[in-house]
């Protein structure tokens, strides 16, 4: 386990920033004393929880695009980085159908723009590409995927993910063994994030509340639908301390899957019945079957490599991330300290590792 006040000091890029778990890896980053600069396309949803905590007055925001390979390089050569976290990604299921070569070109150009910018920035020592649970050839198994699995997604988003993990395998291999470059760089498979601030389209809590603040019926996708759910705090911490312990030891980069417990695995019906509990029991939920997109059943992680090797286990049970969603909503919804509720969140998120 890494204590995080190893990033005081520390330079550090975040692609992505503006997104949902960018902003609260920034401020996990800000807390820890880091010198953290973004580089990102806008904030992707209105409202936009960057705009809501204000996070540019706290870090270098930089706006632009990961597919500007020159823009890009400009920036790595004029903060020469020592860890970067790639988060940037068109990252949603349904956009990557109605827009795959957009998605293409965000997941898998925006990746080899990326690492080809650390392969001429001497100052990086350590890398992490956050990619996705989907990445790997779904056989409807009712077990947890392992990292060793075919990457194979099925749809635009998660192919083009699948791709990104190819990509930066080429290069670890081409351009990073001892033998050329001793930098660390590691993939990081995340199951289903969840928590306060995430305002984005087509994603099962985020309309769980925008139906629930209109006082209507939460219309529920695919309700059987078997997904690794977890708190946003779940994987950014996980990627905190992978990117710190391969800081000072290659030997830790590779890829990791992070998710939550078997037993916290769940139908998307039960993470709504679960919202309902938290948010008001007098809501009610009907049932949509998505027909037209494909979407797989069952989808769950295998996370003992990461156990094993760093003694990680998650902290908060779905019932607690629901808990904690819930409460930075309401949080919002009565215009309270948005920024001292994150904090405390986190806070206490972090005095549990």
């Amino acid at each position: 386990m890494l204590d995080l006040s190893f990033y005081k000091g520390k330079k550090v890029l975040v692609t992505g920033h503006t997104g949902f778990k960018g902003v609260w890896l920034s401020t996990m980053l800000i807390h820890a004393g880091a010198e953290v600069v973004g580089y990102s396309l806008k904030a992707p949803t209105d409202p936009s929880l960057f705009e809501i905590c204000n996070l540019g007055r706290y870090m270098n925001s930089i706006i632009g695009d990961v597919r500007d390979y020159y823009r890009l390089r400009e920036v790595f050569q004029e903060i020469c980085p020592e860890i970067v976290f790639h988060l940037a990604a068109q990252p949603i299921v349904k956009e990557g159908y109605h827009n795959p070569r957009y998605t293409y070109d965000v997941n898998v150009m925006g990746t080899v723009n990326l690492l080809e910018c650390v392969r001429k920035t001497e100052s990086v020592k350590s890398v992490i590409n956050v990619t996705t649970d989907k990445v790997y050839q779904n056989n409807e198994w009712e077990w947890g995927y392992r990292e060793n699995e075919i990457l194979k997604g099925y749809d635009p988003y998660s192919n083009s993910k699948s791709c990104s993990e190819l990509i930066t395998y080429s290069y670890k291999k081409s351009f990073f063994d001892e033998s050329k470059r001793n930098v660390a760089i590691s993939t990081v498979r995340a199951g289903n994030v969840i928590g306060g601030g995430d305002f984005a389209i087509n994603r099962i809590i985020p309309d769980c509340i925008r139906y629930a603040m209109k006082r209507e019926d939460i219309v529920v996708r695919n309700p059987d639908s078997v997904r690794p759910y977890q708190h946003v705090l779940e994987p950014l911490y996980a990627y905190l301390m992978i990117a710190g312990m391969q800081y000072g030891n290659t030997e830790y980069s590779g890829e990791y899957n992070v998710g939550p417990d078997e037993t916290d695995c769940c139908s998307t019906r039960r993470l709504v019945e679960l919202f309902i509990e938290h948010w008001d029991k007098g809501i009610q939920w009907i049932s949509q079957e998505m027909q037209d997109l494909h979407e797989a059943k069952y989808l769950k992680l295998d996370c003992s490599r990461l156990k094993t090797i760093f003694g990680w286990k998650p902290k908060w049970n779905i019932e607690k991330a629901i808990e904690k969603t819930v409460e930075w909503t309401k949080c919002w919804i009565s215009e309270s300290n948005i920024n001292a509720c994150m904090d405390l969140q986190i806070n206490e998120y972090i005095s549990k590792r």
